[in-house]
């Protein structure tokens, strides 16, 4: 009977998707909105080489930061119930190509990290992007390395600097230029380069360290006693 229903389940869902791309004949052109974002005048009152970053933290800078706010939440009240759920448990001892490899890997990944938040006005990326990478090398750590204290203290206070320096941002731009986390308080620089955007590599390099030490603060909760034998 489960199965009856399973089957059921899935002829309806192949019956709508089939109606939905049956006709589809894709975008041939931009819509007005898009228009608007991708028009040369635009471009260059951002100078990001990115639109969508240019979107995201110029335009739409204020529903950026209800996203940022949400992750928080988010990562608060997660970290609450783990914190009230969570057990130790007893792990054998990894192996040393693991635990070398976790060693080599982790400043490789927190580079990755970094360059990805950095570069989000030039490549695809962004904070949301370059923290998660981040986050994904503590994990890597703490699977090598059970035993190892982590200093929530630490991704405690990099979270809540970075919030409020991307909040002192976004009041910066509505004061001293165009609008909410306007992008011209800093010099627009060379388009293309590094140095250029104005303060959207700014503000995404805080989103990005603030995104890292909320994810990292999630994954931290457990705690687990390895025990001194080898596998």
């Amino acid at each position: 009977m489960r199965n009856f229903f399973v089957i059921i389940i899935v002829v309806f869902f192949g019956y709508v998707m089939y109606g939905i791309f049956e006709n589809f004949d894709g975008t041939t052109e931009l819509s007005d909105v898009s228009k608007f974002y991708a028009a040369p005048d635009n471009v260059e009152k951002v100078n990001a080489q990115n639109i969508v970053t240019a979107v995201v933290v110029t335009y739409r800078g204020l529903d950026t930061l209800g996203e940022v706010t949400v992750l928080f939440l988010a990562a608060a009240i997660i970290a609450f119930f783990l914190k009230k759920q969570s057990e130790t448990r007893t792990l054998r001892a990894n192996s040393e190509i693991f635990k070398t490899a976790a060693t080599v890997l982790y400043p490789v990944i927190l580079v990755a990290g970094v360059y990805i938040f950095m570069n989000g006005h030039l490549t695809p990326g962004g904070g949301f992007q370059g923290g998660a990478v981040m986050a994904s090398a503590v994990i890597v750590m703490m699977l090598a390395f059970p035993n190892k204290p982590v200093s929530k203290s630490v991704l405690g206070y990099i979270e809540s600097t970075s919030g409020v320096v991307y909040v002192l941002l976004a009041a910066f731009g509505a004061i001293l230029g165009a609008g909410f986390l306007d992008n011209a308080i800093l010099p627009l620089g060379e388009f293309g380069k590094l140095f250029s955007a104005g303060a959207i590599p700014v503000i995404y390099s805080f989103v990005g360290l603030k995104v890292g030490a909320e994810l990292s603060n999630i994954i931290t909760k457990y705690k687990y006693v390895q025990e001194d034998v080898q596998q």
